[in-house]
């Protein structure tokens, strides 16, 4: 039994439960993870003690029977092999590279997207530009275009007086 299971049978918290433990001199069993394993003779103590406490011994009065016993500690072992850890090992680093995969392509995604969106405000002042460049040229044509005709004529009479000398 643990700590809680025994404090619950005692109607006492796990703190005095520990407190009597140190108290007595209980040389307790321990688990894989330092935590007091009771047996029913670590009870039965317990109890006594509880008992002479309501009672109402004092504390440093009281006087119980223990077992002489040397603690020692449960280790619960799993009987893996190399092979066994190594591809657990193996299967933890998958899920971990998948994940930094995963998160690196979302960053990417939306990279991509801002340059998307970049390339898009670029092509419209490009085009925008376009537009009034060829505005303004065919603007210019239209107030030129009348004087290249009067020259183009001028120089055909020109090059017809000269070769014929009229």
């Amino acid at each position: 039994m643990n700590t809680g299971a025994v404090s619950k049978l005692l109607g006492v918290s796990s703190s005095t439960v520990q407190r009597w433990v140190k108290h007595l001199g209980l040389e307790m069993e321990r688990n894989e993870f330092g935590h007091y394993q009771y047996t029913e003779a670590d009870i039965e103590t317990l109890k006594e003690f509880k008992e002479q406490i309501q009672n109402g011994v004092p504390i440093q009065q009281i006087q119980v029977k223990k077992q002489n016993r040397r603690g020692s500690v449960k280790i619960q072992t799993e009987h893996y092999s190399l092979l066994d850890k190594v591809n657990k090992l193996e299967r933890s680093i998958e899920n971990k590279a998948d994940s930094v995969v995963t998160y690196q392509l979302l960053q990417h995604r939306s990279e991509i997207e801002e340059l998307k969106g970049e390339i898009e405000q670029l092509t419209k002042q490009i085009d925008e530009l376009h537009s009034l460049l060829h505005q303004q040229l065919s603007d210019a044509n239209v107030h030129t275009e009348p004087h290249r005709e009067i020259s183009k004529k001028q120089k055909k009479k020109t090059v017809f007086h000269t070769i014929f000398g009229f």
